[in-house]
């Protein structure tokens, strides 16, 4: 007996070893941060991004037609607005309304970057109006705030990296790269006619670039349990969108005399087997990135875990929320009260991690629901995006121009549970990441397509200048 208990004493102790020399082992990958001049900014810039939140440049639905005047006066807009950048940068129009900026390099043998927003922005829900604090498209500017549809997605960032190029073309700045500035109109319904024509334009124009950003990274302030320090997530990648109707057909009949199997009753079976068996947490791409560069800025406990992946891989993974999602969004069904219906009909969402697919999970919803549901895919459709590297020389530069920026803050890969225009740029850019530092804390972060839309003016103005010194880091 005492040798087995001295047997287990022995490989706890190898075992907490083992546990606390992976933890000291994890070291910060955070890279040095330089003292940077800190940016002279305007107020006027307010105005300018005001005025830009007035045009009610709005995606309802991928069949919908853009509202021409409302994107062509916010052309006109941009075209007074940014007189220098109209006037020396390039400028080709893509199927109609996006926008492609072409800033010529001094040094053809350097490839270009491709810095991405948009101009679209999402509907507001009429019931909330009462809700805001001045209208939605009013572009309301109080003394710490711009409010407004579009001061966080993605009109904030649009008009901030135009004000960059502005500042820099008055400072008589040529960049040594080319520069394209892409400004997708149809991001909020998936970019078929912007993002993805623009890409499209791009390659049959033989461009192969060295990095693309966009938005859907941002500076997490007080979101992560344990770390009192600003958390700057540059997401290396994003997860596929698919949804799918489940459909069921019956009979129907009479609610005085309901059959075993409710045509409802079956597709509520079939949501709740969805539901309780969904597909597995998975240590993927960039998920493994995200856990050497948070690890080490943890509290002691925390970091042993992240160290540790092997042994505490379950909660590590749920708290990333690292696996294809499930989501019922729509359900249809029923006429009357005494009428058992003879069709209803559940449409499920599936945020896809990467390594499965649409296909996979068509597969996976297939194998979990009764064979008298029929399964259809609905809308737009993309598979998980490629996952770029933290190796690169773009992603060093892209994290020191954070870190110069903002020292205390801790850069971290990360992905992107939602979709962006820059999943299309992949076959044109040899990396592709998502950031600017758009600071969100648990209480903005339900703005986002919410109510109350609105971004800080100190924050606003860090957009201007991250985006200032990006490009001269770049050059």
């Amino acid at each position: 007996m005492k040798k087995i208990i001295l047997g287990l004493v022995l490989a706890l102790v190898i075992l907490a070893a083992f546990l606390l020399f992976n933890t000291f082992r994890l070291s910060s990958k955070q890279v040095a941060a330089e003292p940077i001049e800190k940016l002279e900014i305007s107020d006027e810039v307010f105005q300018n991004l005001s005025r830009a939140i007035q045009f009610e440049t709005i995606s309802y639905n991928e069949d919908a037609i853009p509202d021409s005047a409302a994107f062509f006066g916010f052309h006109r807009f941009l075209a007074e607005t940014f007189p220098l950048t109209h006037a020396n940068l390039s400028l080709e129009k893509i199927s109609e309304y996006s926008l492609l900026f072409k800033w010529e390099g001094s040094d053809a043998s350097k490839k270009p970057i491709i810095l991405l927003s948009h101009q679209d922005v999402v509907p507001v829900d009429v019931p909330t109006l009462g809700d805001w604090e001045a209208a939605p498209f009013e572009g309301k500017i109080t003394d710490t705030h711009i409010i407004g549809r579009g001061t966080m997605d993605d009109k904030g960032t649009m008009i901030g990296l135009l004000e960059a190029v502005e500042r820099l073309l008055t400072e008589s700045f040529v960049p040594s790269r080319s520069i394209y500035l892409a400004f997708g109109h149809d991001e909020e319904v998936g970019g078929a006619n912007g993002a993805v024509k623009i890409a499209a334009y791009l390659k049959e124009k033989g461009v192969q670039a060295a990095m693309t950003i966009d938005e859907g990274g941002f500076i997490a302030e007080n979101m992560i349990t344990g770390v009192d320090k600003p958390v700057a997530m540059i997401n290396l990648a994003e997860k596929g969108f698919a949804s799918f109707r489940l459909i069921v057909e019956t009979n129907g009949g009479h609610s005085s005399a309901p059959p075993r199997e409710n045509t409802i009753g079956i597709l509520a079976q079939a949501i709740v087997d969805l539901e309780n068996n969904q597909l597995p947490y998975k240590m993927v791409k960039p998920i493994d990135s995200q856990l050497e560069y948070l690890g080490p800025e943890l509290p002691f406990f925390t970091r042993l875990a992240f160290a540790n992946p092997w042994l505490f891989k379950k909660p590590i993974l749920e708290s990333l929320n690292a696996h294809t999602t499930t989501a019922p969004t729509i359900i249809d069904g029923g006429v009357k009260n005494n009428v058992i219906p003879t069709v209803a009909e559940a449409t499920i969402n599936f945020r896809i991690l990467p390594g499965e697919s649409i296909e996979s999970v068509k597969a996976h919803i297939v194998s979990m629901v009764s064979e008298k549901v029929r399964v259809e895919p609905v809308g737009h459709l993309t598979e998980p995006s490629p996952v770029s590297t933290v190796e690169s020389e773009a992603f060093q530069i892209l994290a020191k121009t954070i870190r110069n920026q903002n020292p205390e803050a801790i850069v971290v890969p990360g992905l992107l549970g939602g979709g962006t225009d820059s999943r299309n740029f992949y076959d044109i850019s040899e990396e592709v990441y998502r950031f600017y530092p758009i600071r969100i804390n648990p209480e903005s972060m339900t703005r986002f397509h919410g109510i109350d839309e609105k971004i800080s003016k100190e924050n606003y103005k860090e957009i201007i200048e991250f985006s200032y010194y990006l490009i001269k880091n770049f050059n």
